[in-house]
């Protein structure tokens, strides 16, 4: 019985663990050219979407991949490589909005307050990129995030019908990314799972034109 059962087990973790390989390896092949690092390499679009994420770590220390994010969309606009930002973000409690965090940073650092316009209903990337789409009536992008996060976004964005290039922010290497870097397989694994019960998101509301 005990045997059965291991066996059992063992099966279903194989199983799944394959699932994981295959939708992480699904989601790299498809982007495969659509991120860059080096900004010379990055083509030009109207507007930058970056991807909001906490300024502060649960204990209270400065979290690395917002200031990144930040980094990157104040690089791409002096550049000129963007001529506006889509702040996508959650603002789901009075005392929690990365939306207007992220503008105050970026204010800055420089880009001015009316090219940054702001999504509040970015609880979940396919929330943002798919709002880019129908709510801001974006039919291309630029998104703004670390590499992996770029990857899993514009995998979403295209089959959305929204064209998405990604400009990744530096990231974190070794042990102080890697509780990240798990969640992002599970998080890959959602994509399909969201794409075959066409999941929408939370909130569409009116069309705001970003101009």
């Amino acid at each position: 019985m005990k045997k059965k059962y291991y066996k059992a087990a063992g099966l279903l973790i194989g199983l799944l663990l394959l699932i994981i390989l295959v939708c992480n390896y699904t989601i790299n092949f498809s982007t495969e050219g659509h991120t860059f690092n080096d900004l010379g390499m990055v083509s030009q679009n109207r507007v930058g979407l970056v991807l909001g994420t906490s300024k502060k770590l649960v204990g209270g220390l400065p979290n690395p991949y917002y200031e990144y994010r930040i980094e990157a969309t104040v690089e791409l606009y002096n550049a000129k490589k963007i001529d506006f930002v889509l702040v996508s973000g959650d603002n789901g409690t009075r005392y929690y909005n990365e939306p207007n965090t992220i503008k105050k940073d970026l204010m800055l650092g420089g880009i001015p307050a009316e090219k940054i316009f702001l999504d509040f209903a970015g609880f979940r990337t396919l929330d943002s990129v798919v709002r880019a789409k129908e709510v801001f009536g974006l039919d291309s992008v630029t998104i703004i995030s670390q590499k992996f996060h770029n990857q899993r976004a514009i995998y979403l964005a295209e089959k959305k019908g929204l064209h998405a290039i990604g400009y990744n922010a530096r990231d974190l290497s070794g042990q102080q990314g890697l509780k990240v870097q798990l969640r992002e397989l599970l998080a890959r694994v959602k994509v399909f799972i969201d794409l075959a019960i066409n999941t929408e998101p939370k909130f569409y509301g009116e069309h705001i034109e970003i101009k």
